[in-house]
């Protein structure tokens, strides 16, 4: 996908639904009802722009490796916001600098992260290559390490995906 992008409703329509308003409408009304589950609810807007990611995989690796998980976490939180609720571009600066100071980042230090783009790249180039080497074609991608065996969820999964998986793992444990 390039850094411009497409309109996000129309890539969605003719790329994962064949062109099919039936299979669109589907699509949006369940997403629409699983974010109205959620606390706080989810107001999905299925407007704005799809594009190339690897820019917010940068600082996401960044962020994980300078300041932990956790400020990882609310940086992709806020990504993710301003991409399914508020048409937001997922790699413009301006996004990604918003997303970095929502995240707790210094703002000098996210200008500098954000503006230089070859931070980090070539060693989030490098584990995009490692992962679709093992296949991994979309995002998230979570292993859970068994005591047997590992457990690979990847892509949109539900809760309840989620549980099952820790369970069995749970079971081989014990």
């Amino acid at each position: 996908m390039s850094a411009d992008g497409h309109d996000k409703y129309t890539w969605y329509k003719s790329e994962k639904y064949h062109d099919s308003d039936e299979l669109m409408t589907k699509y949006t009304t369940v997403m629409t009802h699983l974010g109205s589950q959620e606390t706080p609810p989810v107001p999905f807007d299925f407007n704005g722009t799809i594009a190339n990611t690897l820019q917010a995989h940068r600082l996401i690796q960044l962020y994980q490796k300078r300041y932990g998980p956790e400020l990882a976490g609310r940086f992709v939180d806020a990504l993710y916001t301003a991409y399914f609720t508020q048409q937001a571009h997922p790699s413009s600066r301006e996004t990604l600098l918003k997303a970095s100071l929502v995240a707790g980042v210094d703002e000098k230090e996210a200008q500098e992260l954000v503006g230089d783009e070859s931070v980090g790249l070539a060693e989030v180039k490098r584990l995009v290559g490692e992962e679709e080497g093992n296949g991994v074609d979309s995002v998230p991608m979570v292993v859970v390490e068994g005591r047997k065996r590992d457990f690979t969820l990847q892509g949109a999964k539900s809760v309840e995906e989620y549980v099952k998986c820790l369970e069995q793992v749970a079971r081989e444990c014990a």
